[in-house]
């Protein structure tokens, strides 16, 4: 599945739905995601974000949410350079995944970690998405 890099909506809600459609037709995703079914945070610094998956399709998507508006099981939070350094087409090394950012960039992965790895897979793809989507930060 190739994927092209798109600039960055103009707002932060119209990446969300740009984010949310992108999910949601992903074949891999879809093809996959029988049972990615959790809810997490992105913090980007900048904007968080609690993404509610249930069977693969994402039902929900709140934006900048309050501490206690949303529950979600784990975060995955970093800065917005590393945020930027993931929603290239070709990201730098380090930016390419999840675990090369824990070890060398400032990406935190907090949290219920076993709801993570279980949904490893799925997760993967939605950060990789983010080359197509582009990020808001």
């Amino acid at each position: 599945m190739s994927t092209a890099t798109t600039s960055t909506p103009s707002s932060v809600q119209d990446w969300a739905e740009a984010f949310r459609t992108a999910n949601d037709a992903d074949p891999e995703i879809q093809a996959h995601g029988k049972y990615f079914t959790c809810s997490y945070l992105l913090d980007m610094t900048e904007h968080r974000f609690v993404v509610r998956m249930v069977s693969g399709a994402m039902v929900g998507l709140a934006i900048d949410p309050g501490p206690l508006d949303e529950p979600y099981e784990f975060i995955i939070r970093a800065g917005a350079e590393t945020w930027r350094g993931f929603g290239t087409e070709m990201p730098a090394p380090m930016y390419h995944g999840i675990w090369a950012a824990t070890f060398r960039r400032d990406m935190t992965l907090e949290g219920d970690v076993l709801v993570l790895m279980q949904n490893l897979r799925c997760l993967t793809r939605q950060i990789e998405l983010l080359r197509a989507v582009g990020v808001p930060v």
